[in-house]
């Protein structure tokens, strides 16, 4: 199938599936395949249109983000040079909508592990747990359903290179099953009462919390924190800091739960109800700068 996606639809379908806030897709030769759950999906961008096989064009509309009005979005978040300059760079960036159960374990997962750790346990775990898929003769593997981690062992868990996040995910995927948590219902509740519902479960911190609301439940006022927005923080945004916090964040590795509050407010009051936008273009423009 294909859509011609008229000019006012600004996407760029390689920066949003290369900054971090997915991990099962794969570049081959020009064409993009990811699997979402029990589907594979084929998918290339050649100007203004997307070439796509395996879903139907509501899907897609909805996976990509493409009825977010990125214009208005970039009127918003654009509060300074800083920023402006990331929106250029990165133009097109939009914030996809997966699956939340599979995006809940991806950034378990994540948890102290870089892009291509994480992208390596979420393989091993769909290669032993999910059941596989042929597409256009390859062999792909939909991603473990909620039953079926929940009856592992923490012991085979820990065979998929999840290391001490077994136990999280074989406690989350069990309290979720005797629970019938339906994830669903985050959609219609505010951010604060969605992600403290997240934050019961095993392995889910306030950066995971914050990546399942905006990744996955559509929290666009979310703003995950992590080393890369810190840098973002001290090299760009420290004057709205008082000179001991940004000492703090200079002689600290890692956040503490306070401080990471207050990057987070900070986010979330500065750039307004498009946050999570302005943070995943800070997050790509440090990224890239090494």
């Amino acid at each position: 199938m294909k859509i011609l996606l008229p000019d006012s639809v600004i996407f760029n379908l390689d920066c949003t599936l290369c900054c971090g806030q997915t991990f099962r897709w794969e570049k081959r030769a020009v064409w993009w395949y990811g699997i979402v759950r029990d589907r594979v999906l084929r998918i290339r961008q050649t100007g203004n249109q997307l070439e796509f096989e395996g879903a139907s064009e509501p899907f897609i509309t909805t996976y990509f983000g493409l009825n977010d009005d990125l214009p208005r979005v970039y009127r918003e978040i654009g509060k300074d040079e800083h920023i402006r300059t990331a929106i250029e760079a990165f133009r097109g960036l939009r914030i996809l909508r997966q699956d939340p159960w599979e995006c809940l374990v991806s950034f378990i997962c994540a948890s102290y592990k870089n892009i291509a750790a994480i992208r390596r346990m979420l393989h091993e775990l769909s290669m032993k747990y999910g059941g596989q898929i042929r597409f256009e003769g390859y062999a792909f593997h939909a991603f473990p359903t909620i039953d079926t981690l929940a009856g592992a062992t923490v012991e085979d868990l820990r065979k998929c290179d999840l290391g001490y996040r077994a136990d999280y995910v074989s406690r989350t995927a069990k309290k979720i099953r005797e629970t019938d948590y339906d994830f669903e219902s985050l959609k219609k509740k505010g951010y604060s009462q969605a992600k403290e519902e997240l934050l019961q479960f095993s392995g889910v911190g306030k950066k995971v919390a914050d990546c399942v609301l905006l990744f996955s439940l559509g929290k666009l006022e979310a703003f995950p924190v992590d080393v890369w927005i810190k840098r973002a923080a001290m090299g760009h945004y420290s004057s709205r800091f008082s000179e001991e916090f940004i000492r703090r964040l200079q002689d600290e590795k890692g956040l503490s739960d306070t401080d990471y509050e207050k990057l987070n407010y900070f986010g979330r009051q500065y750039f307004g109800s498009f946050a999570v936008y302005a943070q995943e273009y800070l997050y790509a423009c440090e990224r890239s700068q090494g």
